[in-house]
């Protein structure tokens, strides 16, 4: 590939240039939106990519009455080709639940397929869930960081898993049912969180991680979503992104 590259004509290198920032416009373009409130719930999140394309997957979807979808999650690899598979995971995603199928049989399906239309060694990891009006949540965890469940006792890490999506696709998924109180929230993150560097070498932790999000003393999830960001990009202190970043909040409006 080096060779190949070497040997690009200057308009060939510009047309690639504007290939990979088109694919960056279009990945952004497939993101939820900020800041989501309904039936109770407050949803916000913040999406980094490591360089021009991410893959990195994070999406809300409002099913009305079925509720509020939410998934977040992380294909192997990095750069153009994980970022394919993330588009891939988007669309398939939408239009299993567009079908109505209960949160299992949709993972169940959703990873048979990844694995059918992905190479070997590709695979995805990924937190999904359903919340309700009344509080309740589906999750299912495949394979992801643990979720951290935010509440006046504590932070309590959700140390539930599965397989990875599509890593041999005849996989079967368990889905477990938490409630959360009101003012309560549900972090989840990318191992491009808790796996971040700075200059010396230092791995960020999930334990700074939870110790930003504890300090946060009033219900307010944008807040602490800022919060753990600005820590985040302090720690760093510019040191090089070596992965996409995701943090994602989902909290029950006091």
């Amino acid at each position: 590939m080096r060779l190949c590259l070497d040997h690009l004509s200057r308009p060939e290198r510009d047309a690639l240039e504007r290939d990979l920032e088109l694919a960056a416009r279009v990945q952004r373009g497939l993101l939820p939106r900020q800041n989501l409130d309904r039936d109770g719930w407050e949803i916000c999140y913040y999406y980094e990519p490591a360089g021009m394309v991410s893959g990195d997957y994070c999406d809300v979807i409002d099913a009305g009455e079925a509720g509020l979808y939410f998934m977040v999650g992380d294909v192997s690899g990095k750069g153009v080709a994980a970022s394919i598979l993330m588009s891939h995971l988007h669309a398939m995603f939408r239009a299993l639940i567009s079908v109505g199928l209960s949160l299992k049989c949709m993972l169940d399906h959703a990873g048979r397929v990844f694995a059918e239309s992905t190479l070997p060694n590709q695979y995805a990891t990924l937190v999904c869930g359903r919340a309700l009006p009344d509080g309740r949540i589906e999750i299912c965890n495949a394979a992801h960081p643990f979720p951290l469940l935010v509440s006046e006792c504590g932070i309590r890490a959700l140390e539930v898993s599965n397989l990875p999506i599509g890593m041999f696709g005849s996989e079967e998924f368990s889905v477990s049912e938490i409630a959360l109180e009101r003012g309560e929230s549900l972090v989840i993150y990318s191992d491009g969180v808790s796996e971040a560097m700075d200059a010396s070498g230092e791995e960020y932790g999930i334990e700074r991680l939870k110790h930003q999000i504890g300090r946060q003393t009033a219900f307010c999830p944008s807040g602490m979503l800022t919060a753990c960001r600005e820590d985040l990009a302090r720690f760093r202190n510019h040191a090089p992104k070596t992965d996409d970043v995701t943090l994602f909040v989902l909290g029950r409006a006091a």
